[in-house]
């Protein structure tokens, strides 16, 4: 049995990775979301909700875990915050290696890891795509949000890799700084390259 090629899909807050992802998606790749089971797994009943609950009492209700109440537990305080990692990384981790179970067969696939440098999880895949857009791009696209300031976002971004150091350390950048169309014509013909790859892999 083959294995599949694992990339690593990364890029810091506003970069377009979800629309990426979500292209890699729509043209048959399998994506683990790490986000996505994040979500999952804080969310009513889920399986991280009672360790969240005792390591931070107060942060959880009938909907699974307020994340702006525990938001506003851990922001600006690295202990809190790696006991927090403590609880969520192992878990997802178990998610991933169960996804890439289920996809044992298939060419590649995608792990969607938004901290992929950050957390040294890029030595775990074999090949890095970084997901980039000039600075006032991604900029005006954070401070779009719902909720976000301009200190949340300085601050989200003194914890992440910069954007230079990442496109640096990647084997394909991807850029969303221009239309969908030209964004999603360069994701298919990466796939391609990929999977040319690949194949190039199982040759014997």
């Amino acid at each position: 049995m083959t294995c599949p090629l694992i990339i690593g899909l990364t890029g810091s807050i506003g970069m377009g990775k979800s629309t990426v992802a979500a292209m890699f998606e729509a043209a048959g790749v399998p994506v683990f979301d790490a986000d996505a089971e994040v979500r999952a797994m804080q969310g009513p009943g889920g399986a991280l909700v009672p360790a969240i609950e005792k390591a931070f009492p107060g942060s959880t209700d009938e909907n699974g875990v307020a994340r702006d109440k525990l938001g506003a537990l851990v922001f600006g305080d690295p202990e809190k915050l790696a006991r927090l990692e403590a609880i969520v990384h192992p878990a997802v981790a178990a998610r991933r290696e169960a996804f890439l179970i289920e996809h044992v067969g298939a060419p590649m696939v995608v792990f969607d890891i938004p901290l992929l440098f950050e957390k040294g999880g890029a030595e775990a895949v074999d090949k890095v795509i970084v997901v980039s857009a000039p600075a006032e791009t991604q900029r005006m696209r954070v401070l779009a949000r719902p909720g976000m300031t301009e200190e949340k976002f300085a601050h989200i971004l003194e914890l992440q890799v910069p954007d230079s150091q990442k496109r640096a350390r990647a084997d394909h950048v991807i850029d969303t700084g221009t239309t969908l169309e030209k964004t999603e014509d360069a994701v298919i013909a990466l796939i391609a390259e990929l999977g040319d790859s690949y194949s190039a892999r199982q040759a014997p």
